[in-house]
């Protein structure tokens, strides 16, 4: 009877307090009047196309075999990504006892003990207790600390996502680097080539009187001087090769790439990309779960000022009854509710509470900016793409135009026409540099390509 009469006040005691502080049981959700977050809001709430830039694997971007197989070896072997897998697993098991704390714990704790007195007879007392505590969460202590962990195993998944995504695109990045490095010092070395064939022709000339000593030398100076960049090349090769080599975890070594310059990504998937996909950016998504952490945490924070309430229950065998011995020993069972409520440490508690608020907003500024830098970084690469797009539809047009040049000026100098060896000198050199800018337009294309896809959160 005493123990329903015990229940029954405790559970009444809970219901009514919980009427008074029902907002620390509310779930996050996005601040309102916040122009920033409702715009995240509506992407968040747009439906997403499955088949969208942010959605695809990167098996459906990078399609070239090589590329792919170096993507996987650094997904198995990169130490970055083997961390972001571990915080996950981390935060699970933090998840997991904070679960546990609804259920009551249970100790065992037996002891036994003896006394003699002015030379009385040793009696031995034994107890075998088992202990239950229950903590009743009713004012949201437990709650706000499960949900606050839940959340934490979604911020870890973002962030293990994030990892990914900056892998696959690094590793992209790495060997298209060098796929340029290669088309670059191949070029290179044809012009070289080239050179060396112009320099034996300016002798010729020179022995036939059609051109002076000037003009012999000056051509040994241009080809002097393309020999000399082919060293620098080779040197950037190494360089992009060892970096390649770091990303996959593993010792430095040559890697082969394709000499294939076709990588690109369907059109619509690049000019049709709306804001709405920033939602599914993992490091956005990441910022998000911190705000929402932060929430929880005020959350507690708030819970503190309200009673504890535990239930404990003793039980087992024992032959210390009292002051009395007694064998054989007998079954005992206690049971006890205590109420505990903060008097002297509200202070503290509203200390604490402050601070909790204070780390909300900073979460809720890192939210906003985590958005704000999202969409400028998918603009940037948005901007990049269609501009180095366009400037080498321009450059290839005076690559043509320069190749031309060059046909006509080589041809006017050997049949003794109106044109100098100067004009041939400044042909070749021109469309050099063009053809090398041409390479450049190329790669920056690509690497916005690259960019634009990790700035969507791409790279599951």
């Amino acid at each position: 009877m005493k123990a329903n009469i015990l229940f029954r006040s405790l559970a009444l005691a809970a219901v009514a307090a919980s009427l008074s502080s029902c907002h620390i049981y509310q779930k996050y959700s996005l601040p309102e009047n916040d122009a920033i977050v409702d715009d995240y809001r509506k992407a968040a709430e747009t439906p997403q196309d499955s088949t969208a830039l942010p959605f695809l694997c990167w098996r459906e971007v990078f399609t070239d075999p090589q590329l792919q197989s170096l993507i996987q070896t650094a997904l198995d072997n990169n130490k970055d990504l083997d961390n972001a897998r571990l915080n996950v697993d981390i935060a699970r098991a933090q998840l997991k006892g904070a679960r546990l704390s609804y259920f009551p714990s249970l100790s065992l704790n037996p002891n036994g003990g003896t006394a003699s007195y002015g030379g009385s007879h040793m009696n031995w007392s034994y107890t075998i207790p088992l202990a239950l505590n229950w903590e009743i969460d009713a004012f949201g202590k437990i709650l706000n600390r499960k949900r606050g962990a839940e959340v934490t195993v979604e911020q870890a998944e973002d962030y293990r996502q994030a990892a990914q995504s900056q892998i696959v695109c690094g590793v992209a990045s790495t060997y298209y680097a060098l796929v340029l490095l290669n088309q670059q010092l191949a070029l290179t070395q044809r012009t070289s080539q080239i050179w060396a064939d112009q320099v034996q022709s300016m002798k010729d000339m020179k022995t036939a009187g059609m051109v002076n000593e000037a003009a012999v030398v000056q051509s040994e100076a241009n080809y002097y001087s393309i020999m000399a960049s082919i060293p620098d090349i080779e040197q950037s090769i190494r360089t992009t090769q060892n970096t390649l080599s770091l990303l996959l975890n593993t010792y430095p070594q040559e890697w082969q790439v394709t000499s294939n310059l076709d990588f690109s990504i369907p059109e619509q998937l690049v000019t049709g990309l709306p804001v709405s996909y920033l939602a599914a950016r993992p490091d956005v998504a990441a910022a998000e779960r911190g705000l929402a952490a932060a929430y929880y945490t005020t959350n507690s924070a708030r819970a503190a000022f309200y009673p504890s309430i535990n239930i404990s229950a003793n039980g087992g065998f024992t032959n210390l009854l009292g002051s009395i011995i007694s064998n054989p020993g007998k079954w005992f069972i206690q049971l006890a509710g205590q109420l505990t409520a903060p008097l002297f440490s509200r202070g503290q508690n509203i200390a604490t509470l402050e601070a909790a608020k204070a780390s909300q907003q900073i979460a809720l500024n890192n939210f906003q900016y985590a958005v704000l830098n999202a969409s400028a970084e998918v603009s940037d690469a948005m901007v990049k793409y269609t501009k180095n797009h366009e400037k080498r539809l321009q450059v290839d047009k005076q690559v043509d135009a320069l190749e031309k040049s060059v046909e006509y000026t080589q041809e006017l100098l050997t049949f003794g026409q109106s044109t100098t060896y100067l004009e041939v000198l400044t042909a070749r050199s021109a469309l050099l540099q063009a053809q090398l800018q041409s390479l450049a337009c190329w790669h920056n294309k690509t690497t916005a390509l690259i960019e634009l896809y990790q700035a969507v959160g791409g790279g599951r």
